[in-house]
C-alpha cells in the first residue's frame, strides 16, 4: 500500500531475512554471480524504494579498539575459528528443560518475529554476506552501507499484511504475488480457510475455517512476506492481522457511519489496525521485554539515537536476535498436539511447526489441516502453571532444534555450508563479525551503561571456556554480550540495560520519523480505537487476538 508515494515491497523470494545488494552498487554482478542476492531478485515489487542500513553508533566505526581482532589475515582466522567454537557451545546438548522458562509468553517470541518482518528484509542470508569465505574479514563499513539495502520501509506500517491495496491493478504476470482482497468486499482482505481432516479433533470454534493464509494452489502464501510462512506460529499471528483488520471493518461501519466510501472505510479501519498494532509494540511488546523505565525514558527523549529513516545493523544484527534464546524446542500448541493430546502427539515440535507451513508441504493438504491451529491461550497467559507455556529465557543457551534448522537453506547446495546456514548460533556470530559491528563494551561506554565484567560474561557454565579461549570475555560479540547481560543482571527475564536501549531506540525512533504512526498523532491511545464487544479497549497483545476472533 502507497504510503508517502513509495508502493510496498512484496517480499516472495527470500528466505529467512536476506542481505540483498542494490543492483546498481559497483561489482553488484560480479558478486551476484558468488552467491549475493540482488535486489531485484530478492523483492517483488513495482518500483518500490528501499532504504539503508548503517550503524547506530558512528563514533565507533573505524576504531580497532572497539571491534573484534582483525588487525591481520592471521588474526581473522584465530577469530572465525573462535566464533564458530563459542557458536557451537551455545546450543544446548540436552533437550531444553522446564527450568529455562522465562515469565514472557511464547506470544512475544513470535510477536517479536513478525515485527522483523515488518521493519527489515536483507539482513542474514549467508550467501549474501559471505560467511563461506575464507579468510573472511569484515567487510569495510562504507562497502556494507553501499551494498546493503532494506526492501522493507521499516515504518511498522504492516506493508507485509496490505501489500499494495485494494485498488491496485492485478500484476500482469500471473505468476506475481498479489495480496488478495475480497471479491465481495474490497475493503476486507482475503483469509484462507482450513482442509477437514479426521485426525485428532477440530480446533474450537470448529465451524471458524477461515485460519489459514490464502494460498495459491501450489501452498504459496499470497502475503507481503513470504517469509510470514516460514513457521506455523508467524503464520497463525499473520492470519490474527487478516482477521484484525476485518473486524475493524465491521466496526468501522457500525460505530463510525458517516464513513460510507469503500476506500474511506477501508482507510479508517487499515490505520486503526496499524496505530494500534504500533501502540501494542511500544506498551505491551517493548515493556515486557526490556528493564523497567526505559520504554519511558526513550519516549521522554526529545528525539533520540535515530536521526533518520535507516536500519541500524547493530539492532538488526545483534540486539534483535534476543528472541532466538526465547524459541523453544516444542510447544503446547492445541488440544491435539499438547495437553491433553487426543491420541495424537504431547506437543508440537519446533520441526512440525516448520512443516506445517506452505514451503513444508502442510502434510500433503492444499491448505493448513483442521487439527493445526493454534489455539492461543496457550500462547499469551502470564499467570499459566505450565512451563512450557512460557518462552525460554533470555540467555546465551539456544534450544538443540536451532542447530539444525528447516525451511532456512534457501536453495543452497553443500554439506558445509547447509549445516553452517542451518546453525543458527554460528551464523549470527560470524555475520556480525563480517559486517563490522562494534563490541559490547563499546556499545556500553557509548550510552553510559556499566561494563559487564570478563567474569560476568565468561559465567562458569559449559560456555565459559569457549569465552575465554576467544578473548571474548574483554572484547565480546554484540549479540554475545546482549544474550549474556540479560543472564547476568536480569535473570533472563528481560533484556539488559544496553540490549533494552538498542531495541527500544529502533523501535520507538522508527515510529518517531513515520508521519503516519500513531506516535505523530498526538495524543492517540487505544481508548481511541476499536473496542471488544464488551466495550473494553484493546490495550494487550491478548485482547488484539480476542478482537480478530481466535483468541
Amino acid at each position: 500500500m502507497k504510503r508517502n508515494g513509495q508502493p510496498s515491497t512484496i517480499i516472495a523470494h527470500m528466505g529467512h531475512g536476506a542481505h540483498a545488494i542494490a543492483d546498481n552498487a559497483p561489482d553488484a554482478e560480479e558478486l551476484s554471480h558468488k552467491g549475493w542476492t540482488k535486489l531485484s531478485d530478492a523483492a517483488q515489487s513495482l518500483g518500490a524504494g528501499t532504504t539503508d542500513f548503517d550503524y547506530l553508533f558512528p563514533d565507533l566505526v573505524g576504531k580497532p579498539d572497539a571491534h573484534l581482532p582483525a588487525g591481520s589475515e592471521d588474526e581473522v582466522n584465530t577469530t572465525v575459528a573462535a566464533l564458530n567454537a563459542l557458536g557451537n557451545a551455545m546450543i544446548d546438548q540436552e533437550p531444553p528443560a522446564d527450568d529455562r522458562s522465562s515469565p514472557i509468553p511464547p506470544v512475544y517470541t513470535y510477536w517479536g518475529q513478525f515485527v522483523d518482518h515488518d521493519l527489515t528484509a536483507a539482513t542474514d542470508n549467508d550467501a549474501v554476506i559471505s560467511i563461506r569465505d575464507t579468510p573472511l574479514p569484515p567487510l569495510d563499513p562504507d562497502q556494507v552501507r553501499d551494498l546493503l539495502k532494506n526492501a522493507r520501509n521499516p515504518a511498522l506500517n504492516l506493508d507485509s499484511v496490505y501489500g499494495d491495496g485494494p485498488f491496485a491493478p492485478p500484476p500482469a504476470d500471473p505468476a506475481r504475488i498479489a495480496v488478495p482482497y475480497q471479491t465481495e468486499d474490497r475493503a476486507k482482505l482475503r483469509v484462507g480457510a482450513l482442509t477437514p481432516v479426521e485426525i485428532g479433533v477440530r480446533i474450537p470454534p470448529v465451524d471458524d475455517l477461515a485460519r489459514d493464509l490464502p494460498r495459491r494452489d501450489d501452498r504459496v502464501p499470497l502475503v507481503g512476506d513470504a517469509r510470514n510462512d516460514e513457521n506455523l506460529v508467524v503464520a497463525q499471528l499473520h492470519v490474527a492481522f487478516l482477521r484484525f483488520h476485518n473486524a475493524a471493518v465491521d466496526w468501522v461501519r457500525v460505530n463510525e457511519p458517516q464513513r460510507t466510501g469503500l476506500s474511506d472505510v477501508f482507510l479508517r479501519a487499515r490505520d486503526l489496525t496499524r496505530w494500534t498494532y504500533q501502540w501494542l509494540c511500544v506498551h505491551d511488546f517493548l515493556r515486557t521485554i526490556t528493564v523497567p523505565d526505559v520504554v519511558d525514558l526513550v519516549l521522554g527523549g526529545e528525539t533520540g539515537l535515530l536521526d533518520r529513516v535507516y536500519m541500524p545493523l547493530e539492532f538488526s544484527v545483534a540486539a534483535y536476535r534476543f528472541g532466538h534464546s526465547m524459541v523453544r524446542g516444542a510447544y503446547d500448541w492445541n488440544r491435539n498436539f499438547g495437553r491433553p493430546g487426543n491420541n495424537t502427539l504431547a506437543n508440537a515440535s519446533l520441526g512440525l511447526l516448520f512443516r506445517f507451513t506452505g514451503v513444508g508441504g502442510l502434510g500433503g493438504t492444499p491448505t493448513l489441516p483442521s487439527n493445526w491451529p493454534v489455539e492461543w491461550n496457550r500462547f499469551v497467559d502470564k499467570d499459566s502453571l505450565f512451563a512450557d507455556r512460557f518462552a525460554r529465557r533470555i540467555d546465551t543457551h539456544l534450544s538443540l532444534p536451532l542447530s539444525q534448522m528447516v525451511n532456512q537453506s534457501a536453495g543452497e547446495t553443500g554439506d558445509e555450508l547447509i549445516a553452517l546456514l542451518r546453525h543458527l548460533a554460528r551464523r549470527n556470530l560470524l555475520r556480525g563479525y563480517r559486517l563490522n559491528l562494534p563490541t559490547g563494551q563499546a556499545v556500553a561506554d557509548e550510552l553510559g551503561i556499566p561494563q559487564l565484567t570478563a567474569d560476568e560474561i565468561a559465567g562458569d557454565d559449559p560456555l565459559a571456556t569457549a569465552v575465554r579461549d576467544g578473548g571474548f570475555d574483554t572484547r565480546t560479540p554484540l549479540w554475545f554480550y546482549m544474550l549474556r547481560e540479560s543472564e547476568v543482571r536480569a535473570q533472563g527475564n528481560t533484556l539488559g540495560a544496553l540490549g533494552s536501549r538498542v531495541v527500544a531506540e529502533t523501535l520507538i525512533g522508527q515510529l518517531r520519523q513515520d508521519p503516519g504512526s500513531y506516535l505523530r498523532q498526538g495524543s492517540w491511545s487505544p481508548s481511541e480505537g476499536v473496542r471488544l464487544p464488551d466495550g473494553s479497549t484493546v490495550d494487550t497483545i491478548p485482547a488484539f487476538l480476542r478482537f480478530a476472533g481466535v483468541l
